[in-house]
């Protein structure tokens, strides 16, 4: 099977498309520029799409890889057949392609090869062919060196036999079938770990594998491997063994009979373990990918999240022993002051931490308030709420996730090299209300609090998914070469890590990068990076007004001709939809279509951000605790993370309550994330309030 065979037959895109995303990946295009700019050879391929290519096209390789190392191995043995060489060469499924290979796989001494070595394979052939007979009498010929009886010799004969079934392809293909489709998957408390009290409702647990939730079975698999929990999945033992029976024995002798007890053995010692084993572990493949997929639609959420823009901004960093950090940021995130107050238990030096708080607003023309939403969050919000401004002021509250993860890295250490981590943390929760994407950038994604069961799932995958996610929103807003961090610019399409300190470098020698074209002459960027760059990249305020849209150098030449088709000069087309609309794509015949729509759709709004602005929302002021929570409150409350069973919301307390999918509308939910979305404000009901698991049940009100 070809390449391109395998990806369509995976993806379903078109044979074209695939082709020239191929060619496209090859030559080093990244998947953000291919979708953006290169749509004409795509067909217009999306991101998701042509990152699907790409993922199949690396696991076409790797079966090839697998296959001539399979090949080689069995070569090496003198045991390759034309006819096996063809069925691995013809072979594109992973599990398969292990069964082909299995009989020939070098493993340790096995019953099966010792009971070879004994001389006992021609016994075991003669009982597996059932042509009658008994096999006392036949194991007689057989009793020579170590083999001194004939139940020795029958032994080493049935353990042969039972690998020759658990070797079988098409005996291993159907029971898989059955595992796959028919194993109860059961979990049980392991004896003298009562403590588990978190996993109690799985203490004595059985359901469908085929059925069970992804979320749930990583919650099985996480207590399965802390050794709380026992976990087994498989079908009914009857019906297996019924099958096997009808497949192996052929007869009504006492072979047969022999060739029933084999098979007794080889399901339960040999093919048990290992399917039960392989459908664990493919279930566990299938939540992976699903947990990972809700983790990589949450981290777009939230690196999507609406921004303040650029603003002075005080932010808190807030604490009760500790007190509360304190620090004001200027309109690009710069350090301008900081210091500590404590108004809060012990000290309870509420006044003058009020009127430090009033000071630095008015000193530094502070323009909005970002508080975390950690310990004593809800707390310092109230008192900042009872401060009279000289100016008005608005208070929003931040999550905080990961602000610690970042105060203590290299990057914070670089950024901050004069201050401990409290500032460098209070910064972040600034930066953070300013631009989300920007100052998350710099986290670890899995820090970020968005996850479901994230340290469960499959790593190198997840990584690569986030990874994807990430450079995805980055090159989606586009970004501001002038201001930009290297962590923001290394993210941009055809950058890296060495490229964005060598621009950081250059715009400070020279007092900023005033067009895209400057960029050429940045060390080592060369003509393939500015193409995948040049795009993504901002310059506000630059020498050519196209090199603040998302209109590609490339495609200058086109603008400049609409210009002078409407008689007018490329700064007043940019805007102008009334020009815009004038214009007809039959009068620039040598654009293709999808470049010509993309540039009228970004000449009409010029650098539109696609994001949504910062609103503050208001919690309910009766709320501190669990404790003052009643079932039938009617709450406000931010989306914090959305799950496959539900949403979690901050209600304003230390503890998230969760709209299970249920109550999240009036029809079924399949997907919580086709109903609710990462930031969203919404209107809720207390429907439950466990005291002594801190749980909160709430109902979405519409």
């Amino acid at each position: 099977m070809q390449e391109k065979e395998f990806i369509k037959n995976k993806t379903g895109l078109q044979d074209k498309s695939i082709a020239n995303v191929l060619s496209l990946l090859s030559e080093g295009a990244t998947i953000p520029f291919i979708a953006r700019y290169r749509k004409e050879r795509s067909g217009g391929l999306d991101e998701v799409e042509i990152a699907a290519i790409r993922d199949e096209s690396k696991r076409y390789n790797e079966l090839i890889s697998r296959q001539q190392t399979i090949l080689k191995t069995i070569e090496e043995q003198n045991q390759l057949t034309d006819e096996l060489k063809t069925k691995i060469l013809q072979c594109f499924d992973p599990i398969l392609l292990e069964d082909l290979y299995l009989p020939y796989k070098q493993k340790r001494l096995t019953r099966g090869e010792k009971a070879k070595k004994l001389g006992l394979e021609p016994l075991a052939k003669m009982i597996m062919s059932q042509r009658g007979g008994d096999p006392y009498q036949m194991a007689e010929r057989f009793l020579k060196g170590e083999v001194v009886d004939e139940d020795q010799a029958l032994e080493g004969a049935k353990d042969i036999i039972a690998e020759w079934m658990n070797e079988n392809v098409t005996c291993r293909t159907r029971l898989r079938e059955m595992f796959e489709k028919r194993s109860i998957l059961v979990s049980k408390l392991v004896k003298g770990k009562e403590e588990a009290e978190k996993y109690k409702d799985y203490f004595d647990h059985s359901e469908s594998l085929s059925r069970v939730a992804s979320h749930r079975f990583l919650a099985l698999y996480r207590a399965n491997r802390e050794g709380l929990l026992s976990l087994k999945a498989r079908p009914d033992e009857e019906g297996v063994l019924q099958f096997m029976e009808r497949f192996f024995v052929k007869g009504n002798d006492a072979c047969a009979d022999f060739v029933a007890e084999a098979v007794q053995d080889a399901y339960k010692r040999l093919l048990r373990p290992s399917l039960e084993n392989e459908v664990l572990n493919k279930t566990k493949e299938k939540a992976d990918a699903e947990a990972i997929k809700v983790f990589g639609k949450n981290l777009r959420q939230l690196l999507l999240a609406p921004p303040l823009g650029s603003k002075r901004v005080l932010a808190i960093d807030p604490g009760f022993r500790t007190g509360c950090k304190v620090v004001c940021v200027d309109e690009n995130g710069n350090l301008l002051t900081n210091t500590t107050i404590f108004p809060h238990p012990p000290q309870k030096e509420e006044s003058p931490a009020k009127a430090k708080i009033a000071q630095l607003v008015q000193a530094y023309k502070i323009q909005a308030i970002a508080i975390g939403d950690g310990t004593a969050g809800r707390e310092t919000e109230t008192m900042i709420k009872h401060i009279h401004f000289d100016r008005d002021v608005e208070v929003y509250v931040v999550r905080e996730d990961g602000a610690s993860i970042y105060s203590a890295s290299s990057i914070a250490r670089k950024e901050f090299p004069d201050y401990d981590v409290t500032v460098r943390g209070a910064v972040s929760i600034g930066r953070r209300l300013m631009d989300p994407l920007a100052e998350l950038v710099k986290i670890d994604p899995k820090s970020v609090g968005v996850g479901q069961y994230q340290h469960e799932v499959n790593q190198t995958q997840l990584k690569e998914t986030l990874d994807d996610v990430v450079i995805s929103c980055v090159n989606t807003v586009g970004v501001d070469v002038n201001t930009a961090s290297p962590y923001l610019l290394s993210y941009v399409s055809g950058l890296g890590p060495t490229l964005a300190e060598n621009i950081v470098k250059y715009r400070t020698e020279n007092g900023g990068i005033f067009s895209r074209e400057e960029l050429k002459k940045v060390v080592r960027l060369g003509g393939k990076a500015f193409e995948q760059a040049a795009g993504f990249i901002r310059i506000r305020d630059g020498k050519n007004p196209l090199d603040n849209t998302s209109v590609h150098p490339e495609s200058y030449g086109v603008v400049a001709k609409i210009a002078k088709s409407l008689n007018c000069d490329i700064a007043t087309l940019i805007g102008n939809k009334e020009l815009l609309l004038k214009v007809d794509a039959k009068d620039f015949p040598e654009t293709d279509a999808f470049t010509f729509n993309d540039i009228i759709a970004e000449l009409k709004k010029p650098g539109h951000d696609p994001r949504k602005q910062a609103e503050v929302l208001e919690f309910d002021h009766r709320i501190k605790t669990i404790a003052d929570l009643k079932t039938g409150m009617n709450l406000t409350g931010i989306v914090t993370n959305v799950t496959n069973f539900g949403a979690f919301v901050n209600i304003g307390i230390k503890e998230n309550g969760l709209i299970h999918k249920s109550n999240l509308a009036e029809v079924y939910v399949e997907d919580p994330s086709d109903f609710i979305a990462l930031h969203e404000h919404v209107s809720v009901q207390v429907m439950e309030v466990d005291m002594a698991r801190k749980r909160i049940g709430l109902k979405r009100l519409v």
